[in-house]
């Protein structure tokens, strides 16, 4: 049984990480260079926390993914820098998500930050992604929070070919585990990942159907538990 709770985040955050005054500024010709950066994202308040050494030294407010395109739960790597054009607001920050391309970004839509609102990747306003890229250097690790149930989130969604996410790449790893997924785990419900579904609903006396509910993920032994 699999049981995904935010205790050991819990843990970490409150024994690692102490919060210095959040309104401290970078000045912009001025831009300090610090140790040990991390970048913490809770999508479920739309708010970025940049670490250096434990310590938060700034936080943004962001904009996250869309319940139909969800920003990648989970802990990445900043695997590319680049200036993109005026709807990325000139900037770009990649991560290495296996499902697609997801990063952090600008934006010329201001008013969609604080909101779930994005294709998925993390924007920011445009004045806060240039400092961030100043002073954030490839090879960084970057959390993206969405709730006390790991990769779920904040709960269950019902999964169907299409879908993509941290949710759909845990899943597969289960089936392939269990020797019914036979695909590469990219986190895409593909034609290979429904074969498995399919395999696995009529091995444990499921109907046999494209979605993935919690009969589903019971029965592969993920239940979820405040």
């Amino acid at each position: 049984m699999i049981f995904i709770t935010l205790i050991c985040f819990v843990v970490i955050i409150l024994g690692k990480i102490t919060f210095i005054e959040s309104n401290s500024v970078f000045k912009q010709n001025h831009l300090p260079k610090y140790e040990n950066l991390y970048i913490f994202v809770d999508i479920t308040e739309n708010k970025m926390y940049l670490i250096s050494n434990g310590k938060v030294i700034k936080t943004y407010p962001v904009s996250s993914g869309k319940p139909k395109t969800p920003s990648p739960i989970g802990t990445w790597t900043i695997t590319s820098k680049a200036r993109w054009g005026e709807g990325f607001g000139g900037y770009w920050m990649g991560f290495n998500v296996p499902w697609g391309m997801y990063g952090i970004h600008g934006t010329d839509e201001p008013w969609s930050i604080g909101h779930a609102l994005s294709h998925g990747c993390i924007r920011m306003f445009n004045k806060d992604v240039a400092e961030l890229y100043k002073i954030t250097p490839i090879g960084t690790k970057v959390t993206i929070y969405g709730g006390p149930f790991g990769p779920f989130g904040s709960g269950f969604r019902i999964l169907k070919p299409g879908d993509r996410g941290s949710d759909v790449y845990f899943v597969q790893k289960k089936l392939k585990e269990l020797g019914f997924f036979k695909g590469y785990v990219n986190g895409i419900y593909n034609e290979s990942m429904k074969h498995a579904v399919h395999s696995f609903q009529k091995k444990h006396n499921l109907k046999v159907s494209d979605y993935i509910g919690i009969s589903f993920y019971n029965k592969l032994g993920i239940y979820l538990f405040d």
